[in-house]
């Protein structure tokens, strides 16, 4: 008689491949969408509004989740949450100092980081195949960004900074939400409400403190979308996923980010790109398919 995985083979795509996917979709337009909204407002000032109204539309969640789940919530997120919002001024200021299409595929090297800050934080060491696709990845957003030829600013280094504060977190999150068990909903607004007050809290402190709020649509639907997209649905799937998949798994899935922002980038914002850059993201997409077709091989 056959065994039951031979007669129900597993789904190539989980349900956290699936959504890690959508993450880096999501993701990878947040970087055109964040250049657009910081034209009218300035960096702390949009993160303090972006993950404030994130924290209150979570707030119900934690409000309402069993008294040890909203303890370990609470207790997990206020480290992650500094760590998220160490990982958020980089990105945002970063942004405002580079293209759109430079910041999703420098946040990318994440992807190369990730198996070793696993294997340093969670005594993991990365397999074969996660090594090699990661390495195709590197030189996929290698190309995407220029090749030997490409010269990083001040807003690049800040992305390289965020990557190496990315590549850490997805591991210090696996650990805590394997140590305190917590709703992924509820830790996303400890986090969140951490990022966002912190935010204020600096924005005040600044010489010129924060201009009134904008007025213009355009501000109000970026926002809406980052809150919505990019935050509520963004970091509740990311937990999830990391909840029930390796965070060298979920960073190699979320390497197609670099490629959606690209293309987001060139429709959105008007960035060209040459040959060699498709070539990158082709690359990067490869690679990511490669780990999920060779899903035993990467956990």
């Amino acid at each position: 008689m056959r065994p039951s995985s031979a007669v129900h083979p597993a789904p190539v795509f989980s349900l956290s491949d699936v959504l890690m996917l959508l993450v880096a979709l999501v993701w990878g337009t947040s970087y055109g969408v964040s250049k657009q909204a910081l034209s009218f407002y300035p960096v702390l000032g949009f993160l303090a509004v972006r993950f404030i109204l994130t924290f209150v539309l979570l707030l119900p969640v934690l409000w309402t989740a069993k008294t040890l789940e909203r303890r370990n919530a609470i207790g997990g997120g206020l480290p992650l949450g500094a760590l998220l919002l160490a990982i958020m001024l980089c990105e945002t200021y970063g942004v405002a100092h580079t293209k759109a299409a430079n910041a999703a595929f420098l946040i990318s090297l994440c992807i190369v980081l990730t198996p070793f800050a696993e294997w340093w934080l969670l005594r993991r060491k990365p397999g074969g195949t996660a090594l090699v696709c990661a390495s195709v990845s590197l030189l996929g957003a290698a190309l995407l960004g220029g090749g030997p030829d490409a010269q990083l600013g001040f807003g690049d280094w800040l992305m390289l900074a965020a990557a190496v504060l990315r590549a850490i977190i997805v591991c210090v999150t696996s650990r805590l939400m394997w140590q305190r068990p917590a709703p992924a909903l509820a830790l996303t607004a400890v986090q969140c409400g951490v990022v966002g007050f912190g935010c204020l809290m600096l924005a005040l402190v600044t010489p010129n403190g924060l201009p009134p709020l904008p007025t213009d649509p355009t501000f109000w639907y970026a926002t809406a979308y980052l809150v919505l997209g990019c935050t509520v649905f963004a970091f509740f799937a990311s937990n999830w996923a990391l909840n029930h998949s390796s965070p060298t798994r979920v960073a190699l899935l979320s390497g197609t980010e670099p490629l959606f922002g690209a293309v987001f980038a060139m429709l959105w914002l008007g960035e060209h790109f040459g040959v060699q850059a498709w070539a990158g993201g082709a690359l990067i997409v490869a690679a990511s398919m490669w780990a999920v077709l060779r899903r035993g091989s990467a956990r």
